[in-house]
């Protein structure tokens, strides 16, 4: 029996105001519900400096990540890729966001 959360919580963990904004209304539209904290069956995380050992951890735990960062952070993009995210760039992340959560 899997211990992922059976409602629609989406981890939305970003810094960027302008992007969890637009974000949470993609969250919203879904059906889902954007939340800042504990479990949840999808996660967005914004990728800086610390955030690939959260992706690995919440990949991991079983959550579906979705990375997003600058396109010129390739490497970090990779990374991500390779912790078992859904990586992509900043301009591509609603797109993403809302495929997965359709699927769902």
């Amino acid at each position: 029996m899997s211990n992922l959360p059976s409602d629609r919580s989406v981890l939305l963990v970003t810094r960027d105001l302008f992007f969890r904004a637009k974000l949470e209304a993609v969250i919203e539209l879904s059906g889902h519900v954007p939340v800042r904290s504990g479990p949840a069956r999808y996660a967005v995380v914004e990728l800086h400096e610390d955030a690939l050992a959260q992706v690995r951890e919440l990949v991991a735990s079983g959550v579906r990540v979705v990375a997003f960062g600058s396109h010129v952070g390739a490497q970090v993009l990779r990374e991500a890729r390779e912790a078992g995210a859904e990586a992509v760039p900043n301009s591509q992340v609603e797109a993403t966001l809302r495929t997965v959560l359709g699927s769902d």
